[in-house]
């Protein structure tokens, strides 16, 4: 359901520009699972930013084009005027961020952030939105009653985490981005992170991007690896593929 077209992006400074994203190109197709692997620095998170339109101001996206297909329908999501935006994100394409703690409101408990994530979407029926959002809470196995009613200071990180992923299904979106989803997690929390991952791949049949330096990760999860280097997809193919063919010699490495 989506597609990147040649998209180049640069961050302007003072000092100039500096190309963080250069040339990508590549079609995904629905429920397949992609995998953007590389050290730090080489544009994987710019990358899925800008998929959700969510890049700082310094950065442009040109030329490039990111087109998004739903019944028939496609769009260009850089075209997006606001209130389409933002009927885009969260229903069509959402994304987990790296720290789950600073993607929530502080202030706020977490029922009171779903509430407003849903109603800015057209959500009336309160009752609707809270049983939805118990039920996911199950599927991510937490505690819906604990969860809930907490705020996010409240919930360890692997919690945290998981919630922000409930979270990001309660509109029922075509993609899901997920940027370093074990990052700072305990070995065991990760586990159970990548359980759920591989579950909900395969039930909710939805398009999943990850962004990950571990390469574990990628080969348990992804139907198809791209490797990134300096901000270049410098190589792509299937998993088995990558790890055991690879072409690129910084694949190799």
């Amino acid at each position: 359901p989506l597609s990147l077209q040649n998209v180049h992006i640069n961050y302007v400074t003072r000092r100039g520009s500096v190309q963080a994203v250069r040339g990508i190109t590549v079609d995904l197709l629905p429920g397949e699972s992609l995998a953007l692997i590389g050290e730090s620095g080489s544009g994987k998170t710019t990358l899925g930013l800008a998929i959700v339109r969510l890049l700082a101001d310094t950065a442009k996206v040109e030329p490039g084009r990111i087109i998004y297909r739903r019944n028939g329908r496609e769009v260009d999501v850089l075209q997006l005027k606001a209130d389409d935006l933002r009927a885009f994100r969260w229903r069509d394409c959402a994304m987990v961020f790296q720290s789950a703690l600073n993607a929530f409101n502080p202030v706020l408990r977490i029922w009171d952030q779903v509430w407003d994530t849903a109603r800015a979407h057209g959500w009336h029926e309160r009752h609707a939105v809270r049983e939805r959002f118990l039920d996911l809470l199950k599927f991510v196995q937490l505690d819906p009653n604990r969860v809930i009613t907490a705020y996010p200071h409240e919930l360890s990180g692997g919690m945290r985490q998981r919630t922000l992923l409930a979270m990001s299904l309660l509109l029922d979106p075509q993609i899901l981005i997920l940027d370093e989803p074990t990052t700072a997690l305990d070995i065991l929390t990760q586990r159970t992170i990548i359980s759920l991952l591989r579950r909900l791949k395969e039930e909710q049949n939805f398009t999943m991007i990850f962004i990950s330096h571990d390469l574990a990760i990628a080969a348990e999860l992804a139907d198809r690896v791209a490797t990134m280097y300096a901000g270049r997809m410098v190589e792509l193919g299937e998993t088995a593929d990558i790890f055991y063919r690879p072409r690129h010699p910084y694949t190799l490495g």
